[in-house]
């Protein structure tokens, strides 16, 4: 076996927002796998803003990509060799660390096969994987909705936000969602129905939410972190739940930013504050995909995919992810 791999890797860590020339493309060949190991054609790459947390060596809940490594990342594939029993040429498989490349050596208990008469492969990285368990766990886990809360959701056209704010509907919710153009808040409020958004490009986010949620807001899925969030977090209602799913403004600064401060806020409506990691709810993930295959049959969740096709796109793809000019899920879709 002679197996010729193309693959993205870290050329040298971002400073601020991550640059081209932070990344390289290297050639490999794969020659042989262990028992226990699959090798793994890969067709979908996700790529997702915790790329950028691992592309750091600032202390997080994962060990950062070193120098020269291939690009951690989730991804669908196809099993084209197998010296594992539990898997078989032509078993369609997703895991969550096989990377920016077009094929993958890896440990068997590291990927999970997936049906693809469920739905669309794609949507294992996608609606009914990370970001869907994302969504599903840290609304209902961490933010508990009542019918006729006021939730608010940052990044609200983003992979985990879109759903966020369907799944509120669905709990009964008055969702206001933030995004950051008028073509994505027209997107959420027509079709997704959204019952009002915000473009925080343009308008006063503390005069709209105050507007918009005038008893204040219950629940606050963020994913944002910095100045749309104080203002969100300002406008919090007695006992409201606070998510912080993630912290995106925040993962390309040079230096802290000044803000305002919103602890007073929630010292005096008693409101919670609580960060969550997905990965904590992973026993219970059977349970939530199944629900949310069962939405997106009966068309009560719409799932809206930004897909690039070619693996040499990932780092201008992911650039442009860190810029908000994603909309949707951003998928990678290889051509090899």
């Amino acid at each position: 076996m002679n197996i010729k791999n193309n693959k993205i890797v870290l050329k040298k860590r971002p400073v601020g927002f991550p640059k081209l020339d932070d990344f390289e493309i290297v050639n490999e060949t794969i020659n042989n796998i262990n028992y226990g190991e699959v090798l793994i054609k890969v067709i979908w790459l996700s790529l997702d803003p915790y790329m950028r947390g691992r592309m750091s060596e600032a202390k997080s809940y994962a060990d950062p990509v070193k120098i020269g490594d291939v690009i951690t990342g989730g991804a669908v594939g196809e099993v084209i060799e197998s010296k594992c029993p539990n898997f078989i040429k032509g078993d369609i498989v997703e895991g969550f660390t096989l990377g920016w490349q077009e094929f993958a050596k890896i440990n068997s208990s590291l990927v999970r096969k997936i049906e693809p008469s469920l739905a669309p492969i794609q949507t294992a990285v996608g609606v009914l994987g990370m970001p869907g368990m994302t969504a599903y766990f840290g609304l209902f886990e961490i933010c508990r909705p009542v019918p006729g809360d006021n939730l608010v959701v940052s990044a609200a056209s983003g992979a985990v936000g879109q759903l966020v704010g369907q799944l509120a509907k669905i709990a009964g919710c008055n969702v206001t969602g933030i995004a950051g153009s008028d073509e994505k808040c027209k997107y959420l409020k027509d079709i997704l129905k959204f019952d009002n958004v915000i473009n925080y490009k343009k308008d006063n986010v503390f005069k709209k939410i105050k507007e918009y949620c005038p008893s204040g807001v219950n629940v606050y899925f963020d994913n944002v972190g910095g100045k749309i969030s104080d203002d969100v977090i300002s406008n919090i209602a007695p006992f409201g739940r606070i998510g912080v799913c993630g912290v995106i403004s925040q993962y390309n600064l040079t230096q802290m930013e000044t803000g305002m401060r919103v602890q007073r806020a929630v010292l005096t409506n008693q409101a919670s504050v609580e960060g969550f990691l997905v990965f904590r709810f992973e026993q219970k993930y059977s349970i939530a995909r199944k629900r949310m295959a069962y939405w997106l049959s009966n068309r009560s969740l719409i799932w809206k995919e930004d897909i690039v096709t070619g693996l040499e796109k990932a780092p201008e793809a992911f650039i442009g992810l860190m810029n908000g000019k994603n909309f949707g899920k951003l998928l990678i879709k290889l051509d090899n």
